[in-house]
């Protein structure tokens, strides 16, 4: 079985699960020091697992979720589980979700906002952004 991707670049799959390790680390507040540390590996392997361009193990994958509080499930929601291939179960907006959650203000706005409780100031809030992304087109 042929592999969909270039020999030398990072699985989709890996990258998936590097970008959700980076977002709840981020969410977390934690450097990629001290993962590092409390994995066993530096901070470098660290960015390599957040990539993509080092595969995580199992062990270590399920020490990571230990460590970050989460379910091992975690690393992998979002991605297409089908036999076919391992596409990602969003439509095609979900790029741009993941590069805006992957950016440090991404994660700072996300959790700002979800800590607002009425639902009337976080629609003010959207309507501000779409507002203010119209005025720079």
């Amino acid at each position: 079985m042929l592999s969909p991707h270039a020999p030398r670049s990072p699985n989709p799959v890996d990258i998936h699960v590097g970008s959700r390790v980076r977002i709840r680390r981020k969410v977390l507040k934690m450097s990629q020091e001290k993962l590092g540390d409390a994995l066993g590996v530096t901070f470098q392997q660290v960015q390599k697992y957040e990539r993509g361009s080092n595969r995580v193990g199992a062990s270590r994958l399920f020490r990571m979720a230990q460590v970050m509080e989460v379910p091992v499930q975690y690393f992998f929601e979002g991605l297409g589980m089908d036999n076919t291939d391992m596409s990602f179960a969003e439509d095609e907006q979900m790029p741009i979700v993941y590069d805006f959650i992957k950016s440090s203000d991404g994660v700072a706005l996300a959790m700002a906002v979800s800590k607002i409780k009425s639902r009337a100031v976080r629609r003010r809030i959207l309507e501000l952004a779409r507002s203010l992304s119209e005025e720079d087109e």
